[in-house]
C-alpha cells in the first residue's frame, strides 16, 4: 500500500509515470557525463605533463588538492542523476536536436582539429546535451518493453561500472603519472604515455556515435509529440528558422569571446529561446522541464571551469607555436636582405 501511495503521487507530478526507469535512464546520463569529463582531465594532464617535467612536478600539489574535494564530485553526479531523471523525453529531444544542429554549425563555420578549442569546447559544452541524448535514446529504446525496468537497470549497472573506471583512471593519472611515467614501470601510465594523445579524437568519435544515435530517437520524437498535429508544420517551419538563425548568432559570439562568461552567456541565450518556443507550443510541463535543463547546464558548467581553463591554455600554445616559426622565418628574410645590400 504505502509503495502504490508513492507510486501514484507521480500522477499529478510533471515528471514520468514511473519513476523507477526515470532515475535508471537519468543514471545512464550522469554516468556518460562523469566519464567524458574524466576522460578529457586525463588527456589534459597528460599534455600538461608532456609539456615540461618541471611545470608538472609544480602542477601535481594543486591536483592533489583537487583530488581531496571528492564530495563535490559525488554532489554533482547525483545532482544531475536527479536532474536528468526530471528532465521529460520531449525537452531532452529538443536539447538533442539543438545542439546538433549547434554543432553542425561550429564545424561547418570553423572547422574543427583535434588541436583547436572548438573541439575541446564542443564537449564541455556538450555534457548535459549528451546526458539528454541519452536517457531520450534510453526512453525511446525501452517504450512499450515488458521488461524495461530491468534493461535500463542493467544498463545502469554497465554505466556505473564505465563511470567507477574511469574515475579510478583519473585519480591514478593525477596522482601517479608524473612518477610512472619517468619510472616507466606501471602498465597504464606507459600505456597513455604511447597512445595517451588519442584520448580526444577518440572520445570526439564516441560522442559523435551517441549524438547520431540520439538524434535520431529524439526527431521520432518530436515528431510524435509535436509534428503530428494538423497544420503543425505551418506553424513550426518559421519558428525553427528563427531558432537556426539565433544558433548561428550564438555561435559567432562564442567565436569572438572565450571564457566561462561567454559559455554560460550562450547557456542561458538558446535556453532561453528554448523556453519561449514551450510557451508558445508547448505544455506547462515542458515550461518546467526547460527550467530545470537550467540547472543541468550549471551543474555540468561551473564545475569544469578546470577543463576550460586548460582548453584556453592549449589554444594559446597553439597559436604561440604557430606565431614562432613565421617569426623567424620573417627574421630570416630581413637579416637575408640586409646582407645582401
Amino acid at each position: 500500500m504505502f509503495l502504490l501511495w508513492i507510486l501514484g503521487m507521480f500522477e499529478w507530478t510533471p515528471f514520468y509515470s514511473n519513476p523507477m526507469d526515470s532515475f535508471f535512464q537519468g543514471l545512464v546520463g550522469a554516468c556518460a557525463i562523469s566519464v567524458v569529463c574524466n576522460l578529457m582531465r586525463v588527456y589534459y594532464f597528460i599534455q600538461t605533463c608532456s609539456d615540461s617535467e618541471t611545470e608538472s612536478t609544480q602542477r601535481s600539489p594543486s591536483l592533489g588538492n583537487n583530488l581531496s574535494r571528492d564530495w563535490r564530485s559525488a554532489l554533482q553526479f547525483w545532482s544531475l542523476t536527479v536532474l536528468l531523471s526530471l528532465v521529460g523525453s520531449r525537452v531532452s529531444s529538443l536539447i538533442v536536436l539543438e545542439f546538433s544542429l549547434r554543432a553542425v554549425s561550429a564545424w561547418a563555420s570553423a572547422g574543427l582539429d583535434a588541436n583547436v578549442r572548438g573541439l575541446g569546447m564542443l564537449l564541455i559544452q556538450s555534457q548535459f546535451s549528451l546526458g539528454c541524448g541519452l536517457s531520450c535514446t534510453m526512453a525511446f529504446l525501452h517504450q512499450g518493453a515488458p521488461h524495461s525496468s530491468l534493461s535500463l537497470f542493467l544498463a545502469a549497472a554497465l554505466s556505473w561500472a564505465l563511470a567507477g573506471v574511469s574515475h579510478s583512471l583519473w585519480l591514478h593519472v593525477a596522482r601517479l603519472y608524473p612518477l610512472h611515467s619517468t619510472e616507466r614501470y606501471c602498465g597504464k601510465c606507459i600505456s597513455l604515455l604511447t597512445s595517451g594523445h588519442t584520448i580526444l579524437t577518440t572520445l570526439q568519435r564516441v560522442v559523435v556515435l551517441f549524438f547520431a544515435l540520439a538524434t535520431v530517437a529524439s526527431t521520432a520524437t518530436v515528431y510524435d509529440h509535436f509534428l503530428s498535429q494538423k497544420d503543425a508544420l505551418k506553424f513550426w517551419t518559421p519558428l525553427t528558422l528563427c531558432y537556426t538563425m539565433l544558433l548561428v548568432y550564438i555561435q559567432e559570439d562564442q567565436n569572438r569571446h572565450a571564457g566561462s562568461q561567454s559559455l554560460l552567456r550562450t547557456v542561458v541565450m538558446r535556453l532561453g529561446a528554448l523556453l519561449v518556443l514551450m510557451l508558445t507550443v508547448g505544455h506547462w510541463t515542458d515550461v518546467l522541464h526547460v527550467l530545470i535543463t537550467f540547472l543541468g547546464e550549471a551543474a555540468c558548467l561551473l564545475p569544469s571551469q578546470d577543463l576550460l581553463q586548460a582548453v584556453l591554455k592549449e589554444e594559446e600554445d597553439t597559436q604561440v607555436s604557430k606565431y614562432e616559426p613565421s617569426s623567424k622565418t620573417r627574421e630570416s628574410t630581413r637579416k637575408s636582405s640586409f646582407d645582401e645590400r
